[in-house]
């Protein structure tokens, strides 16, 4: 038995959508130890062979979580404080380097400020770019950086079709329905790229950054892949200003938009790094089209009889 000889890849966020999917598929590997890293270890025993306590707010709890791991999965959670997601990040960096982790990964996403000159402010896209430096300086034997897409369960999700003034159901958005410039993927395909990047560090190691993107669309092509899955669903572009007084956090929505439709999601052509990033994972990531069928809920006032 070599069991003991595995490496150990601590796991923070383990609760989540990211770190969740990170867990899955180290433990689908098998080639490493998981510790789930969480706030509350003794409620979810069940996620990993090691459950331990660690909170990004409380460094000192980062140094016993980290201690012996080769390996070390960071996302931080964006809730409209930047400062601090650059503060938890730093502090979880260092912890990571104070105990000898080899292997560093962290769920980073573009930086809308470098793309743009500046011309577009999105805060939670260019504060997670911003501590990429702080992970290039740290020293790490080996560093990696993912990119999370946009996720399709945020069409079913934050971003779900809402009741619209004609009757319909659909999206009322200010984005241009015929640009192609949406990179998705279904979030917990995560996993298998930093599972595959743990695996292969001198390929994966050296500071690349690995996207997941399982389709690349226009609103019109998620509408038409909808619509043709039996749904009814409408898109009205509307302007960003009536957009961005619709709910909390709209504006920055809005200018997200206004990013991608100048730049695309990921900000320039990446085909080169999806196809490392899908080489590492040893898979290619789910279609849209495949996901929505499985996924994506059936209309309130769909009347198919179905059970589900």
């Amino acid at each position: 038995m070599l069991s003991n000889n595995k490496k150990l890849i601590a796991v923070i966020g383990a609760t989540g959508q990211q770190g969740g999917g990170v867990l899955r598929a180290l433990q689908a590997r098998g080639q490493f130890k998981v510790r789930a890293l969480t706030r509350n270890p003794d409620k979810r025993r069940e996620l990993a062979e090691e459950v331990v306590e660690a909170d990004v707010d409380k460094p000192r709890t980062l140094t016993a979580a980290f201690e012996g791991a080769h390996g070390v999965f960071l996302v931080t959670n964006f809730r409209g404080a930047a400062a601090d997601e650059l503060m938890q990040a730093t502090a979880a960096i260092r912890a990571a380097k104070d105990a000898g982790v080899k292997h560093f990964i962290w769920s980073t996403l573009p930086d809308v400020e470098a793309i743009s000159g500046g011309k577009f402010d999105v805060p939670h896209f260019t504060g997670k770019a911003k501590i990429d430096r702080v992970v290039k300086d740290a020293g790490f034997e080996n560093y990696t950086f993912v990119i999370a897409p946009c996720y399709y369960q945020n069409l079913a999700g934050a971003l779900a079709p809402r009741k619209q003034a004609d009757g319909s159901m659909g999206w009322a958005l200010p984005l241009d329905p015929t640009l192609r410039v949406i990179h998705m993927g279904d979030i917990n395909e995560l996993g298998n790229i930093v599972a595959g990047a743990f695996a292969n560090s001198d390929e994966a190691g050296n500071g690349q950054y690995l996207p997941l993107v399982g389709d690349f669309m226009s609103f019109d092509q998620i509408l038409e892949t909808l619509n043709r899955q039996g749904h009814n669903l409408s898109f009205k572009r509307v302007t960003k200003e009536s957009f961005a007084g619709s709910f909390p956090g709209a504006a920055e929505i809005a200018e997200m938009f206004s990013y991608w439709e100048a730049h695309t999601y990921l900000g320039s052509d990446s085909s080169g790094l999806i196809a490392l990033a899908n080489k590492v994972a040893g898979r290619e990531p789910t279609r849209f089209s495949t996901w929505a069928r499985e996924n994506f809920p059936k209309q309130l006032n769909a009347t198919d009889g179905a059970s589900h």
